[in-house]
């Protein structure tokens, strides 16, 4: 494990925790690493069905990103057709439990945001 160190600040301009953060908290990232940790190694397809919406091009930058960090291995079989899968690292695994306590939040606090959500469009005017 690596300690913190006192010279990352995500509150500065280039420092890489910024950087970090920014990959972490990505909505398709999250989606993506939720997924491999609740389902263990995928392929791209099975990836791309279950994160509804989600374009090709950016399934594909979203892994290739996870893989540049450490956070995702990608492993391809010499097949015919060639099979990729894709698999946390054990960085990534301990992402695990803030990912799942971040879906938990935001599952038991959905009602609440659409309430203050719809209160807030209404005291702006705007119809929604």
């Amino acid at each position: 494990m690596t300690r913190a160190t006192s010279a990352w600040d995500p509150y500065e301009r280039g420092c890489p925790s910024r950087d970090l953060l920014d990959r972490i908290g990505d909505k398709w990232s999250i989606l993506v690493l939720g997924e491999l940790a609740e389902h263990g190694t995928s392929r791209f397809s099975h990836l791309r069905k279950r994160l509804s919406g989600v374009s090709e091009k950016m399934l594909t930058q979203t892994l290739r990103g996870l893989e540049r960090d450490g956070l995702v291995l990608r492993t391809v079989h010499p097949e015919v057709p060639v099979r990729v899968e894709y698999e946390l690292t054990p960085l990534g695994v301990t992402l695990r439990e803030p990912l799942k306590a971040l879906t938990a939040w935001s599952l038991r606090h959905t009602e609440e945001v659409l309430a203050a959500r719809k209160e807030y469009d209404a005291r702006a005017g705007r119809a929604g």
